[in-house]
């Protein structure tokens, strides 16, 4: 299996997949609004593979050998992306007075915001 299912990662930076299983997996790559692959390698047991995503948004991530393992990533150019507690919280620290946008992904959807960061706490409310 993949693992976290869900990996968000900053676009720019390299992202290493390990194989720490004990048989061969391939990792394929492709962005979910274009469809277009990233990539798509097979990996020895105890190997890596490096790769550094370009572009920002989901990608779905899967091994060519086991159809059931399944991952998604989330790429961003931001260094402020983070899962939602359980309650639906999430905290951004150190963010830099000014103006932002928040973007919240939810059960398909996509909530929007713009906010003001003031220095301190700034509480905002998505629904």
């Amino acid at each position: 299996m993949f693992g976290p299912e869900l990996l968000l990662v900053r676009t720019g930076q390299p992202v290493e997949f390990r194989n720490s299983d004990d048989t061969l997996h391939n990792v394929h790559v492709s962005h979910e609004e274009t469809r277009e692959p990233a990539f798509n390698v097979a990996i020895p047991t105890g190997s890596s593979y490096t790769y550094t995503f370009s572009r920002d948004g989901f990608y779905r991530v899967g091994c060519d050998i086991h159809p059931a393992m399944a991952a998604s990533i989330f790429a961003a150019a931001t260094p402020f992306t983070a899962l939602a507690e359980s309650d639906g919280s999430f905290v951004f620290a150190d963010v830099p007075p000014g103006p932002w946008t928040v973007l919240v992904y939810a059960a398909g959807r996509r909530l929007q915001q713009d906010v003001e960061v003031k220095g301190g706490v700034t509480e905002v409310t998505l629904e």
